[in-house]
Formats: structure tokens, sequence, C-alpha cells
């Protein structure tokens, strides 16, 4: 048993050697393309409003009945918050106001749609929210003094971001767990795809490994999405080009969320902290 341990943690350090190496060029990139791609489903949002604005109102007084100027407000207000709160992401600018706007959008439109109740849907905006606390965590440094939470005045500042941090890694995952278990039709690549993906996810929760399972989580959506999502095969005119359009951009801005975690780490409540403790 524990030359088998001893083997496994010797391949596991020249895994880590490996994916070292080969990300140490992109490292300098990886925070501003994780912001990109976590604000990725809000600009492309923002854009299918714009150019389907017609049918948007049309949507939101009949089907859900909203008043004809309460719908061109809400819509109006959803696109202006998106793409400054996404602009101000991307550059690092008052970032928390936009992420507190951006988790606004993502509950106002919950309830503006009538998704409330889509599990589906439920799951993927959780993942969202995380890759949103990712970007929260980043932007907050220990010398800001600026208090977060006034019902928390107790907690330090670097606490808060490692409480942030946390919860940003566990709401990631929520995606996968979605995906991994819908649909009714299951293959042996399928079975082995799930098994390892939620090892990985499981592994992100709890902080161990976390910077690798993430690097896994990266590289297995990015191929589900380009497999599942594939909206650019999908006619203009058919009605499931959206759909597939809004899940591909969705999953861009979890993909975003786990870059953040590999530029950051997992934080101080994990496994990983934990062990470098000792």
């Amino acid at each position: 048993m524990s030359d088998i341990k001893e083997q496994l943690e010797v391949f596991s350090s020249k895994a880590e050697e490996i994916v070292d190496r080969l990300g140490q060029p992109l490292k300098p990139y990886l925070p501003i393309l994780g912001r990109f791609l976590i604000v990725a489903t809000f600009l492309e949002d923002a854009l299918r409003i714009s150019t389907q604005w017609e049918d948007q109102i049309l949507f939101m007084e009949h089907s859900r009945g909203f008043p004809s100027g309460i719908s061109h407000l809400f819509l109006a207000l959803n696109v202006v918050v998106m793409l400054a709160g996404s602009g101000m992401v991307i550059a690092k600018k008052h970032t928390q106001y936009a992420v507190y706007g951006l988790l606004g959008v993502v509950v106002a439109q919950a309830l503006g749609y009538g998704l409330v109740f889509d599990f589906q849907f439920f799951l993927r905006n959780l993942s969202v929210i995380g890759g949103l606390m990712m970007v929260l965590s980043e932007s907050m440094i220990q010398k800001n003094k600026q208090a977060m939470f006034a019902a928390l005045p107790q907690i330090s500042d670097t606490d808060r971001r490692t409480y942030i941090q946390l919860a940003g890694r566990i709401l990631l995952i929520f995606l996968f767990i979605g995906s991994a278990f819908h649909g009714d039709e299951w293959s042996l690549a399928r079975i082995i795809a799930s098994v390892l993906g939620l090892i990985a996810s499981v592994m992100v929760a709890v902080g161990f490994k976390a910077r690798y399972s993430a690097v896994f989580m990266i590289l297995f959506l990015s191929i589900f999405n380009i497999l599942s999502n594939n909206f650019w095969s999908v006619s203009h005119t058919h009605y499931q080009r959206d759909f597939l359009k809004y899940d591909f951009f969705q999953t861009l801005s979890i993909v975003g969320g786990f870059l953040l975690l590999v530029n950051m780490g997992p934080g101080g409540y994990s496994i990983d902290e934990k062990k470098k403790a000792f």
C-alpha cells in the first residue's frame, strides 16, 4: 500500500511539473483572459437583447405580462448594467460595484424571464455567480480597508476574501453537476468523463490539488462546450440556435472562473493551503 501511495505521489509531482512548465508562458495573461471570459455571457446577452429588441419587448409584454414602459426600462437597464459592469470587470476598475451590478442582472433576469424554477438554468447561474465571486475575490487586496459587509465588521478583509474565494470555487462546479447528469443517453465514454469530472469537481470544492483539478475542468468544459453547444452549425432561423449560443457563452464564463482559480489558487480554506502550514 505504501509503495502504491509513493508511486501516486511521484506521478502527481511529475504531472504538476509538466502543467507548470506548459502553463508558465500563459500565466501573465490568465487574469485578463479569465475576467474577459467571465463577462462573456453578459456581453453576448446585451448584444442579443439589443439586436432582438422588438422580439424581446414582445416576449416581456405578451408572455411575461410587463406593462409597455416597464418592459422597455427593464431591458434597457439590463443592457446598460451588463455593458458597463463587463467593461469595468475587464478593465479592473470599480470591480466590486461591477460585480454587484452583474449579480443583480442574474437575479433580475431569473425573475423577469420566469426561469426561477428551471433547474438547469438555476445550476448554470450558480456557476456564473461563482465566476463573479472569483472576480470579487481577486479585486479584494489586504490594504483595502473599505467594509464589504456592514453586518460583519469583525471579519478582516483577508477573511472576507477567503470566504468569497471558497464560495466562488464551490459554486463553479454546479454547471458540471447539472450537465453531467442531464439527459437520458448514457455511454461508456460519458460515464468515464462524468466520473473524472465529478472527482475533479470535488477536488476543486475541497481545495485539494485545486489548480490542477481546475486545469482539467477547463479542458473538459472547453471540449464539452464545442461539441454540445456548437450554435455555429445550426441555421440562423432555427429556434435552438439562441439557446445553444446562450449555453455556449455561459460555459465560457465558467471556464473564466476556473482560469482565475488557476491563477489565484484555492485560498485559505482549502486542503492545499492547510498542507502548506505543516
